[in-house]
């Protein structure tokens, strides 16, 4: 009795026969692990190479940069600009050969408020101010002043805007900022580094052009706080400023729609 017992017990053997049973085929957990992991790996393996079709998917040249589509997309509106102000000019001569049904009285009120608009060039003296951005290893060149910050080195939408507005403030007849016209219903934006105009997207340096009297235009720059405040940072981390009297010069008319495009409320 204690021999099988003790038999049993030691789990060497059976009650009735003392031998030892067969293992059972049980999958170890070590294995069934690594089975699973490289199946996984078939399945990443087989899903990449479907994204891809068989193109490296990190430096394949067909995938463009958001940057690159930004860039491309201000190239097309820049093109479509020009084509729109084509078609306008041709029609405005068909118009003139036609007689276009109006009176000279109706056309000369129309052609004031076309001025007005910013949609015919304009011509007069003009002042130019050029912003750019600081270097970017630009230390501090006055004493009592922080090292800079990245933020403290480049263009911001407010500089641009101060400048414009003091010209308008300084009575400027009409502004061009690079090469497009401003209308009232222009949005001078940043994103960045880069500015947004009218569709289409320019990096610094930017420069910005106003007919009207020098005199009265320099003043208002002089006198604008906005700007006064961008001069520190001038004269301080070396941001570029630049106003020169370019004499008389065109501006061209502008050439994009003049549609108003507006949020609605959901039906």
């Amino acid at each position: 009795m204690s021999n099988t017992a003790d038999s049993h017990e030691a789990g060497h053997g059976t009650p009735e026969t003392g031998t030892t049973p067969p293992r059972s085929r049980r999958l170890r957990p070590a294995r069934v692990l690594t089975v699973g992991v490289f199946a996984l790996a078939g399945l990443l393996f087989i899903t990449s190479f479907n994204t891809a079709r068989g193109t490296n998917i990190r430096t394949d040249s067909s995938l463009l940069k958001l940057s690159d589509l930004i860039h491309e997309r201000s190239h097309k509106n820049g093109l479509l600009d020009e084509s729109n102000a084509t078609l306008r000019d041709g029609n405005e001569v068909l118009a003139k050969r036609t007689g276009g049904g109006s009176s000279k009285a109706e056309e000369a009120r129309l052609g004031a408020l076309e001025k007005n608009a910013g949609t015919q060039r304009l011509t007069g003296e003009s002042v130019s101010v050029t912003l750019n951005d600081a270097p970017p290893d630009a230390t501090a060149k006055l004493p009592g002043y922080p090292a800079p910050q990245p933020d403290y080195l480049v263009i911001h939408q407010q500089d641009l805007q101060a400048v414009v507005n003091a010209l308008w403030q300084g009575g400027a007849r009409g502004i061009k900022v690079m090469d497009q016209r401003l209308i009232s219903t222009s949005a001078v934006r940043c994103v960045g580094n880069t500015l947004i105009l009218q569709g289409r997207v320019y990096s610094p340096p930017y420069k910005i052009t106003a007919i009207g009297n020098p005199d009265k235009l320099q003043k208002a720059l002089a006198d604008s706080a906005a700007i006064q405040n961008y001069m520190v940072y001038v004269n301080v981390y070396g941001l570029g400023w630049k106003v020169t009297e370019d004499g008389t010069v065109t501006l061209p008319g502008y050439s994009g729609t003049v549609d108003l495009h507006y949020a609605k409320p959901v039906e």
